[in-house]
């Protein structure tokens, strides 16, 4: 790892985004940001950290994504 990056767990509190339906038959647009989120089909997850830019893309697909928050460590 190069010491100018930050891990998620080290950058504070995180998001754990786990997707939950298909993302065929929805719009292009929401396919694209189920992949921006490091989804790539239903049961699989990912651990993003907690910025505006993830929320904000957690809220153009929240009937296809569930989301727990972590706590920092």
């Amino acid at each position: 790892m190069s010491p100018g990056r930050v891990t998620p767990a080290a950058a504070g509190p995180s998001l754990t985004v786990t997707q939950v339906k298909s993302g065929i038959g929805t719009k292009p647009k929401h396919r694209g940001t189920l992949r921006a989120l490091g989804l790539h089909g239903i049961g699989t997850s990912n651990t993003l950290p907690d910025r505006p830019e993830i929320r904000g893309m957690i809220a153009r697909v929240p009937h296809l994504i569930r989301v727990d928050q972590e706590e920092a460590r």
